[in-house]
């Protein structure tokens, strides 16, 4: 939808093709496998949304997603050890996926330029290797075959795209691709917050650590509209989490601290164990390839997918939509090359979150990808340096906020002031323990007494 919304801005009509029946509420889709688990806008990414279309963080807000500061409302356990509550430095906004979805598409559907042809499947790409001219799609319930001419294609498909297959019967090569698979499942349960706690309280995230030898857990508490906590649970290879509702309380305790299964312990259920494997960081390389297509582009996660657990694909899909924009106002869709140039400009798009996914992904016991190059083995101690002061050094915390939540490129962090405060290393003791309120703890007593 946002890459719709792009592309409206310069075209008469857009047409989306969707295999899914889109609702017209908030609810999971089967088109989007990932709905139900814990998903993050960060603000980099939410800033972005609300300049394709404007007034939707305002919408999302009144239909009770949260606008949760970064890092003053979040209770997060690093690699380094607790964070800093300090006053907001970034933001994140926290739904479920389906209420952004749906906030979302009705904005961009309300752009008479673009509609909606759904239940449909792309079945290939028209054209040849210096030229896409539209697809081939079939209905879903027919079967009717047509052909959709177009100006420039976009694929948006997500983590399913066919695109490499697609590209071999014009004559293109196969496309580079890379992988790094930390061998992380997550599974995901939403229960009903206490009352009070049901107005206000932060996200908490427990997060693994790559250095330690066993397997990476984690636990993270994501309030939601309607009073509610999602609560997703991961683990790298050999610390997967539990499929079954007896044990998932007890593995959110077996993670670094026990907090998030203790707030969960005697909170009500809403919903069963939902789980996934579907977390392997994959980028395809279409940059690179000798010869590009005008009349084609592939952004999304259909051209880079990321570790969920670092929160940063919606970002970077709206970052993607975003520069589709501006390379086709800068260039102009009838002149040739622009597509090439447009995609050469998504690569530079998702660098900074695939660093930060795989750089940390391989590290883990039996990860599975490219060894990483040297440079990139002697930056970790620079990172890690930098990481253990971001816990504790309000001008660190702000420029590691940045860089993670896509409002800064990851240059920012060799600012010469933020260097120094690395080398010199923090000057306040680490925490002991989380950085929970009294008052926060209290929200969640309250309703059951003898918690």
């Amino acid at each position: 939808m946002l890459a719709a919304t792009s592309l409206a801005a310069q075209v008469d009509q857009v047409t989306v093709v969707d295999r899914d029946r889109l609702p017209d509420d908030p609810r999971p889709r089967s088109g989007v496998p990932q709905a139900r688990h814990t998903h993050l806008l960060m603000s980099g990414g939410a800033r972005t949304i609300d300049r394709l279309l404007p007034g939707t963080l305002d919408r999302l807000i009144a239909r009770g997603a949260r606008r949760i500061g970064i890092p003053n409302e979040m209770v997060s356990l690093s690699a380094q050890g607790w964070i800093h509550r300090f006053p907001e430095i970034q933001f994140m906004v926290s739904c479920s996926r389906g209420l952004l979805d749906w906030v979302v598409r009705t904005q961009a559907l309300a752009n008479p330029r673009i509609t909606v042809r759904d239940h449909t499947d792309v079945l290939g790409l028209d054209g040849d290797r210096t030229r896409v001219t539209g697809v081939l799609v079939a209905d879903r319930g027919s079967g009717t075959q047509e052909r959709l001419p177009a100006d420039i294609t976009v694929d948006a498909t997500g983590r399913g795209s066919k695109m490499r297959r697609w590209l071999e019967p014009l004559g293109l090569p196969a496309a580079r691709e890379e992988t790094v698979d930390s061998g992380l499942a997550y599974a995901t349960r939403v229960f009903q917050a206490p009352a009070a706690a049901a107005r206000r309280f932060p996200l908490i995230n427990i997060q693994a650590s790559p250095q330690d030898a066993e397997p990476g857990k984690t636990a993270t508490l994501l309030p939601i509209e309607e009073g509610r906590w999602m609560v997703t649970l991961s683990g790298t290879r050999g610390g997967e989490p539990p499929t079954d509702e007896d044990r998932f309380v007890d593995f959110a305790r077996s993670v670094r601290h026990p907090l998030v299964g203790d707030l969960i312990a005697t909170a009500r259920p809403l919903s069963g164990v939902y789980s996934s494997h579907s977390t392997v960081n994959r980028r395809v390389y279409y940059e690179r390839l000798p010869v590009w297509p005008d009349g084609l582009v592939v952004l999304g996660d259909a051209l880079a997918t990321f570790n969920p657990v670092y929160g940063h694909g919606m970002s970077v899909a709206a970052h993607s939509a975003a520069t589709l924009g501006a390379g086709l106002r800068r260039y102009g869709l009838a002149t040739p090359g622009t597509t090439r140039r447009i995609q050469r400009a998504l690569a530079r798009t998702v660098d900074t979150a695939w660093v930060m996914a795989t750089s940390q992904d391989i590290l883990y016991p039996g990860a599975v990808g490219k060894p990483q190059p040297r440079l990139l083995r002697l930056s970790r101690r620079y990172v890690d340096r930098l990481s253990r002061a971001a816990t504790r050094e309000p001008r660190v915390t702000a420029a590691m906020m940045n860089a993670f939540t896509l409002s800064a490129p990851m240059t920012s962090l060799l600012h010469p002031a933020v260097v120094l405060a690395t080398l010199r290393g923090p000057r306040r003791p680490p925490l002991a323990g989380p950085t929970i309120t009294q008052e926060e703890r209290d929200f969640c007593v309250e309703q059951h007494p003898s918690a």
